[in-house]
């Protein structure tokens, strides 16, 4: 049963509020509708596309949170933060970064995404790796989006090293995971918690 048209834009606005990374395809499998009625759909309602959301969450985040890096220094586009505790970043591959004889994507943007975000994630003006122990579980390939969630290890974390642990995923499943002892100058203060 096809859903009327105000009925389904009314859910499309309720469904990227609740995760505005939502690209047009998986919408329209989502809605049972076109991809083009998607961008119709996203027009008449004055949602930008993926490309303009990212950005804008990537930016507000980049002014209001992350202290350790500038926003050109970040690879990939921080889309959520916590500092000291969680962050979320994105990286779209592309043909440029992937090697041309097979097309899968070179390990050291993987690592770069999950390194800057492991530092990102730091509430101190000045954050290091120190050491890193990585796994790259699967190939990424050129056209994959490449989400990466930094978590603070508190646990294992001291007064003078702080663990960070990234997973990265394309589609849900684990292509590369990290584990960062980073080195922070100042601000132990969620220790203290």
């Amino acid at each position: 049963m096809r859903v009327p048209k105000r009925e389904r834009q009314r859910q499309l606005e309720l469904s990227l509020e609740q995760n505005p990374f939502l690209t047009d395809e998986e919408l329209s499998k989502q809605f049972k509708v076109s991809v083009q009625t998607i961008r119709l759909d996203r027009l008449e309602c004055g949602i930008p596309e993926l490309r303009k959301r990212l950005q804008t969450v990537a930016e507000r985040t980049m002014d209001e949170e992350v202290k350790s890096l500038q926003s050109d220094e970040v690879i990939g586009e921080i889309i959520d933060i916590e500092l000291d505790k969680r962050a979320v970043s994105i990286f779209d591959v592309m043909d440029e970064h992937v090697f041309q004889r097979n097309g899968i994507a070179r390990g050291h943007h993987l690592f770069a995404q999950a390194n800057s975000l492991a530092v990102a994630v730091l509430n101190d003006d000045l954050a290091l790796t120190v050491t890193s122990k990585l796994h790259f579980v699967k190939p990424v390939k050129s056209g994959d989006r490449v989400i990466a969630r930094a978590i603070v290890n508190k646990e294992r974390s001291t007064e003078k090293r702080t663990f960070v642990d990234v997973i990265s995923t394309v589609e849900n499943e684990t292509v590369f995971t990290g584990e960062f002892q980073m080195y922070q100058t100042t601000n132990q203060s969620w220790r203290e918690t």
